[in-house]
């Protein structure tokens, strides 16, 4: 198996974390990346793999699976154990809507940060506006995520995908200076026991130093 993979992409951190949580061997090829030209030129494998050109990108054997949530989904079919869905069908449907609303509402929010945060401002100046937005989106997030953790270890019970979508873009906006309040509790707690889980730390603390080597 190997997995195309972007030394900062958040959406390929989900997958490294899942392989990681699997033990599954994996062959990874990490595709050129640089803060002035991100993934410019793409890999050519990853041009020819992916009509989206990005990663993760996914080479089971003859099979190639691309875009985060798919890739999730395929191993779970094909490496069910140890599994990162719920077994009953309202608790998969609970971990799927969870699991996108992280791609598709946290994230659009966390952006901006890397962008305006992390990446040279084009203007040579940060927007400021569109971080107070993106903050305030955030904030509002967090507030949710408090009241779907709440009573819960994880956010569907067990471990799943959706802890580990969450849990990337949270962390990713928390270190872009747009943590949690103090006062969701429930949900500093759940992000205290991501980072206490071993796949989910490795990842973290390979992101950061890849980041700390950049300065």
């Amino acid at each position: 198996m190997k997995l195309y993979s972007g030394p900062v992409s958040l959406f390929t951190a989900k997958v490294r974390i899942a392989l990681a949580e699997k033990a599954l061997p994996y062959e990874r090829v990490d595709v050129g990346w640089s803060l002035a030209r991100r993934y410019e030129p793409h890999h050519p494998d990853v041009v020819a793999l992916n009509p989206k050109r990005q990663v993760p990108v996914l080479v089971d054997g003859d099979l190639v699976v691309y875009d985060s949530t798919q890739i999730f989904e395929y191993l779970e079919d094909r490496y069910p154990e140890p599994a990162l869905y719920p077994r009953d069908v309202a608790g998969r449907a609970r971990c799927r809507r969870l699991e996108a609303a992280a791609d598709e509402i946290v994230f659009p929010s966390t952006w901006p940060l890397v962008t305006e945060s992390f990446y040279p401002p084009a203007s040579g100046q940060r927007d400021e506006a569109k971080l107070a937005t993106a903050r305030a989106e955030l904030a509002g997030h967090h507030a949710t995520l408090e009241k779907e953790i709440t009573g819960r270890a994880w956010l569907c019970d067990d471990f799943s995908v959706a802890d580990i979508a969450t849990f990337v873009f949270v962390r990713t906006a928390a270190a872009l200076g747009s943590p949690p309040a103090p006062e969701h509790v429930a949900l500093l707690g759940w992000m205290e026991r991501m980072l206490a889980r071993a796949a989910v730390k490795a990842e973290m603390d390979g992101m950061n130093r890849f980041v700390a080597s950049l300065r």
